[in-house]
């Protein structure tokens, strides 16, 4: 599978309230128990007016058929090419 950035607007989004999180939560993993297919949502971060999504998948249509499924935003889908960090670059999730 490949490792996607989502990045959807969402008025709002750094101050939904935990039980506003996990709503959100439940309809996502209800939306990819539903794809039948590989998916995992690995982590995503509320910032602002936006919500930044890693999640790895086949393909960025099925990474669009889970948000239009679980009801999400789309503003970008993004392959990351490679992952870094204080200590240097790392592997991609396998």
């Amino acid at each position: 599978m490949k490792t996607f950035l989502i990045e959807r607007e969402i008025p709002g989004a750094g101050q939904l309230t935990d039980e506003e999180l996990r709503g959100i939560t439940a309809t996502s993993n209800a939306a990819i128990d539903s794809l039948g297919q590989p998916y995992e949502w690995l982590h995503s971060y509320a910032a602002g007016d936006k919500v930044y999504c890693v999640h790895r998948a086949q393909s960025a249509d099925v990474v669009r058929e889970h948000a239009r499924i679980g009801g999400f935003p789309v503003n970008s889908v993004t392959e990351v090419a490679s992952v870094f960090d204080s200590t240097g670059p790392r592997g991609l999730p396998s």
